[in-house]
């Protein structure tokens, strides 16, 4: 059976809106990356939108997996979007924190926060759709790096 190509696109456009409209409220402030210390294996900046794009779009296709699991029961889906939601809120405010505010620690510490959520999405989309979970696994381990960056930066210009 093929999978409806709808909820499929609206659940892509919903991550890079979230991840687009958090970059155009920092658009302003992103050049702080190239005026701080930054720890070793920093890459350079233009990677990031391009890394960004990518994992969005697997976030998006992996809601939609689970959102159109024929198999799981409603109250498990609605749980594990809701857990995925929180990390998109977590995400978006991320950004904020450490370039519009420069608060490098509590950003840090908000990553810390942001991973926790991925890894629970994680969980919980395996237990409905293991493909769906492995999607997030990127995500996860990109929002790893971006904490040893950002602990890496908060520590080099304390």
């Amino acid at each position: 059976m093929k999978p409806k190509i709808k909820p499929y696109i609206i659940s892509i456009l919903i991550a890079l809106a979230i991840g687009g409209l958090s970059a155009f409220l920092t658009r302003g402030n992103m050049d702080i990356y190239s005026e701080i210390d930054t720890p070793p294996l920093s890459p350079p900046s233009i990677l990031f939108p391009i890394v960004w794009t990518v994992l969005y779009v697997l976030m998006g296709v992996s809601a939609a997996m689970i959102a159109t699991d024929p198999t799981a029961s409603r109250d498990d889906k609605e749980s594990a979007i809701s857990i995925y939601s929180a990390s998109l809120v977590f995400n978006f405010a991320w950004s904020i924190i450490f370039f519009n505010l420069r608060a490098f620690l509590p950003a840090f510490i908000w990553l810390l926060v942001l991973l926790a959520l991925i890894i629970k999405t994680i969980a919980d989309y395996a237990k409905i759709n293991k493909t769906a979970a492995y999607l997030q696994i990127p995500y996860a381990l990109w929002v790893a790096f971006a904490g040893y960056l950002n602990f890496g930066i908060w520590w080099l210009n304390r």
